[in-house]
């Protein structure tokens, strides 16, 4: 049987075949969707956000409405829009970047994870960095979700 070139190979496997096959390499990250996922407001956050976190934390699939994440099995930073909106909180802090300021409520957990809930929108958004992406990253790159997350007009401030 006479070998055939790879591009004469490739055109006889239907477009969506090879959609299929490139899609498989890409990590799909279980995230539960949160209580208001379906809020239209939603829809243009999650199309702004960037597809690389902290210089080399890419994009993944998820596995529900509403969420994003960045990096890989449980070392992967994720977003959730749609959660329960946080009351004013000591906790609450300004991140200025040159896309926006956001007010976020940061909370630190006993594993070494960290929480950030925007703060004065609705919906908000949520970000859990986890223990293992703070070992080797800074949590300064929830500045490069601003331009997203700005999509939601901020009604409070943390002041």
């Amino acid at each position: 049987m006479p070998r055939r070139p790879l591009p004469a190979l490739l055109a006889g496997i239907p477009a969506l075949v090879l959609v299929a096959l490139a899609g498989a390499c890409t990590p799909t990250i279980a995230v539960d969707a949160a209580p208001d996922a379906a809020n239209p407001a939603c829809a243009p956050v999650m199309l702004a956000l960037p597809p690389t976190l902290a210089g080399d934390l890419e994009k993944a699939r998820t596995t529900s409405q509403a969420t994003a994440a960045w990096g890989t099995g449980g070392a992967a930073v994720t977003l959730r829009c749609g959660v329960e909106l946080p009351g004013p909180s000591a906790d609450c802090q300004q991140v200025e970047s040159a896309k926006g300021t956001v007010d976020w409520i940061v909370q630190a957990g006993d594993d070494g994870t960290w929480r950030f809930t925007t703060y004065g929108r609705d919906p908000a958004v949520e970000v859990t960095i986890p223990g293992t992406v703070r070992e080797t990253h800074s949590s300064s790159f929830v500045a490069d979700l601003a331009q997203a997350v700005g999509l939601v007009e901020a009604t409070k401030t943390c002041t």
